[in-house]
């Protein structure tokens, strides 16, 4: 089974793609705070992280730095979904490590879309 780990401080976004996901048959595991998460992305070695960019303490931009610095964890995908939508954010993201750079508001049947297709998975979703 496929792993994605989402971390975002709003509940709603999470509980939205989590059930979004869950229901393609995606195990995801949720975090709501980005500054605990590394211990557990490196626990869990998901397929896939989706990250907020916009969190106390530390941004998901540094998250990403942080996650493709560390050689055990390096080759993971990173999707990052944020607010920012100018197009110099978005260069940051990538020049980050970030895989896929969405801003919200986005559509939860394009995000499972762009989840199956980054973690090998064309299955038709439900």
């Amino acid at each position: 089974m496929s792993k994605v780990i989402v971390i975002d401080d709003e509940p709603f976004i999470l509980m939205m793609i989590e059930d979004k996901l869950q229901r393609a048959g995606i195990k995801v595991i949720t975090l709501r705070e980005s500054v605990n998460a590394m211990p557990v992305i490196k626990n869990e070695h998901p397929d896939l992280i989706i990250l907020d960019w916009m969190m106390p303490e530390l941004s998901g931009i540094e998250l990403c730095k942080m996650i493709k610095s560390n050689p055990a964890i390096s080759n993971i995908p990173v999707f990052m979904l944020t607010a920012k939508g100018q197009e110099a954010d978005e260069q940051l993201g990538f020049r980050s490590g970030v895989t896929r750079y969405i801003t919200k508001p986005f559509s939860p049947k394009s995000l499972l879309e762009m989840v199956e297709e980054t973690i090998g998975r064309s299955q038709p979703s439900k």
